[in-house]
């Protein structure tokens, strides 16, 4: 660590200590060139990947649309607001687990229809109806019968 005020590189850990809510760790320090004292904290970072559309565009993870597709998908179906939040709060930690920078905005989708389809049938054809652009009735029927 760098020191603040004389800019030496050469600096001891005096003593370290958890913070309250146990997200971050705070350190003081020592620099060894000119013996003053300086605080620092450290956190974890974490970094939701960025999406990568259809188009070939990108653009970052907000976790407000990916609730706003859940709310459309199971609008007037009796599923309660915990529900929806544990299913958003579980594609989002699947997406962090998963440690890429980039993910297919496919694979989102695909995450959405796996959480949908336990949550409730109706929602999941729904979604699946605007996902995978349904053509016809067929594409319904083929579907319905992946339900049974």
């Amino acid at each position: 660590m760098k020191c603040p005020f004389c800019g030496a590189t050469d600096t001891q850990v005096i003593d370290s200590r958890v913070s309250e809510e146990g997200n971050s760790i705070r350190r003081r320090r020592r620099c060894q060139a000119c013996t003053k004292r300086f605080t620092t904290y450290e956190t974890v970072e974490l970094r939701m990947p960025q999406l990568v559309k259809q188009n070939g565009n990108r653009e970052e993870f907000d976790r407000e649309k990916l609730r706003t597709g859940f709310v459309r998908a199971l609008h007037k179906r009796p599923v309660p607001t915990e529900y929806v939040d544990e299913a958003v709060g579980r594609v989002a930690q699947k997406l962090l687990s998963l440690g890429e920078r980039e993910v297919p905005s496919r694979q989102i989708g695909e995450l959405v229809m796996h959480e949908l389809y336990k949550l409730d049938k109706v929602a999941y054809i729904r979604f699946a109806s605007v996902y995978r652009s349904f053509q016809d009735v067929d594409d319904f029927r083929d579907v319905l019968r992946d339900l049974d």
